[in-house]
């Protein structure tokens, strides 16, 4: 049996603490996961400035927070150059840059690192983004694949784009698949999915979608799709996430082709009844279970983390033949082309009136699921980082 030291493992945890999309779903589920997995470690939260998203209660997790006046006031300095002094300084034996960064000067620490790279959006659409934040962000992810001990991506789409951008040997590379939040993976009672639907007035049968309302996640063609089995399939598509800025040409799409009652802004129809307008983070594996199907034909994701989210919960997935989703996907998915609204209503006339066929993918999206369980997941990122000690 191999013996490994007991480790002081630093992470970036500003988005852990102030995210509360992707990134910071991604940075709180591995910390929880390695914490509770392997509890020998301890476990160093890094966090610019206080912050309300992330409260783990595992008594080997340390937040530390900037202490000198100076680090206190230019916090994002501290956290992108000088936190290097408190890493020495508290014997930090590996650093985790979670999401596409690591500080200036650690090589010079001795400290070795991981950086974990979710994608590369801004290098391959750089029209989509404002030309400061694609400078900034080609300049720190040039320099942490250039600098980390190890790259963690989270797909092999996303490690291909890495090699064919920045020429990174991918001897030094490494895939490692997320996993969702443990509590996915488990059916909800029924008692409780009921009390979801009363709670956010949900209507008895529903297509789902999650995701940020911007260009990318497709929505207009989703409702396209809807537009096109409207008078096959009478039940609505209620939408899970904020506004990016695309709401309102979906909104104009909705009212030209009369289908406004036929979609449900969530976070919208909870702001509207006087409520805090996100669903709960308990609340949704029952909401996702609740759903007829979940629709996710995104154009490009990093890993596309409400496919595995719906399969872990026995939920029918659509979603794309573009980017890393049909390798998350694997073969349990129905595969639409993004631009193709007819595809995707084929899926939905399929699911809704197929209820074999329904099964057997809620049977597939189950055993999919197995590989990106938590205790496959945290073992994997555990054997990366004792590999570079």
């Amino acid at each position: 049996m191999t013996f490994f030291a007991l480790m002081n493992i630093g992470f970036d945890a500003k988005r852990a603490y102030h995210n509360n999309t992707g990134l910071g779903f991604f940075s709180r589920v591995l910390i929880r996961l390695l914490a509770d997995q392997y509890p020998e470690h301890t476990y160093y939260l890094f966090n610019p400035r206080p912050g309300k998203s992330f409260q783990p209660n595992q008594a080997n997790i340390r937040e530390v927070l900037p202490k000198a006046t100076l680090h206190r006031l230019l916090s994002a300095a501290w956290r992108s150059r000088w936190v290097t002094r408190d890493l020495t300084r508290m014997g930090i034996n590996l650093y985790h840059g979670l999401s596409h960064e690591i500080p200036a000067g650690l090589p010079q620490t001795g400290i070795p690192s991981v950086v974990t790279i979710h994608d590369l959006f801004p290098e391959i659409y750089p029209e989509q983004y404002k030309p400061i934040d694609v400078k900034i962000y080609r300049a720190k992810l040039r320099y942490a694949c250039g600098n980390a001990t190890r790259i963690m991506a989270i797909s092999e789409e996303t490690k291909n784009h890495i090699i064919k951008i920045y020429g990174t040997d991918p001897g030094k590379i490494d895939v490692i698949y997320q996993s969702c939040a443990p509590a996915f993976m488990v059916p909800e009672p029924e008692e409780k999915k009921e009390a979801v639907r009363q709670k956010y007035q949900l209507p008895e049968a529903f297509f789902l979608h999650v995701g940020t309302i911007i260009e990318r996640k497709n929505l207009l063609n989703i409702c396209k799709a809807l537009n096109s089995i409207r008078n096959d399939i009478p039940i609505p598509l209620v939408v899970v996430g904020n506004d990016g800025g695309f709401k309102d040409k979906v909104k104009a799409y909705l009212k030209e082709a009369g289908l406004e009652d036929r979609v449900c802004f969530l976070s919208e129809q909870l702001a509207l009844a006087g409520k805090k307008p996100f669903v709960a983070t308990e609340d949704l594996p029952a909401l996702y279970q609740l759903a007829t199907a979940m629709i996710y034909p995104s154009y490009f994701e990093g890993f596309g983390m409400p496919i595995i989210e719906a399969m872990a919960g026995g939920v029918p997935v659509i979603t794309a033949t573009t980017s890393c989703l049909p390798e998350i996907a694997g073969n349990a998915a129905w595969l639409a082309d993004p631009d193709s609204p007819e595809e995707m209503a084929n899926g939905f006339r399929k699911i809704y009136s197929d209820a074999a066929f329904a099964a057997a993918m809620r049977q597939r999206g189950l055993e999919n699921a197995q590989r990106f369980r938590p205790e496959v997941y945290a073992g994997d990122v555990m054997k990366l980082y004792q590999s570079i000690l």
